[in-house]
């Protein structure tokens, strides 16, 4: 199970407007297996977990690791994570979250926090954010090296720096027309 995948898959879920149980088979298109296994319950159960997950992305952003740490550990106690060790050779365990979920809904939830736990420990509580693009509300996973992810897509970022170099353009003609003291 590669942990940071499903942190991203977390963010990635988050940004994924869930309106009804088609909406929860589209973000399951790449895992086929699940797909026939959602039900309409699913869609309100993940927009409920879409709720209590946000708030962990704003605190890392905000840069409180006592507070993502504290939110991570409330929605684990919350949705108890199951893991177990699969493999087919003593060379290729590795952990699963448990398929013993019972729901869809369930299972996805436990992925998110078992993936966002173990980013957290393994690279720090302020590894999440929230697009910096005053247009944006998405959230990501920064595993960058030196932890400066800022927006959530490359299209965010062109944008902003698009409207960061308009808006200097436009303050340095405005100061070129306004006439200095002294003249008239």
């Amino acid at each position: 199970m590669d942990f940071v995948r499903y942190a991203e898959r977390a963010a990635t879920l988050l940004n994924t407007p869930i309106g009804d149980a088609a909406a929860v088979r589209d973000f399951l298109t790449e895992r086929s297996w699940l797909t026939d296994l959602v039900v309409d319950r699913d869609a309100g159960q993940l927009r409920r977990f879409q709720r209590e997950l946000r708030p962990i992305f704003e605190a890392s952003e905000a840069g409180s690791e006592p507070d993502v740490v504290d939110l991570l550990n409330d929605l684990l106690a919350k949705h108890p994570v199951t893991p177990y060790i699969a493999g087919h050779d003593s060379q290729s365990w590795h952990l699963h979250v448990s398929d013993r979920q019972s729901s869809v809904s369930d299972l996805l939830a436990a992925e998110a926090l078992m993936g966002l736990a173990i980013l957290v420990c393994d690279l720090g509580a302020t590894r999440l954010g929230v697009c910096q693009d005053e247009k944006c509300t998405n959230v990501f996973v920064d595993t960058s090296p030196n932890q400066s992810r800022r927006y959530c897509s490359d299209r965010c970022s062109s944008r902003a720096n698009v409207a960061a170099y308009r808006a200097r353009r436009k303050a340095e003609a405005a100061a070129i027309d306004e006439p200095t003291e002294g003249t008239a």
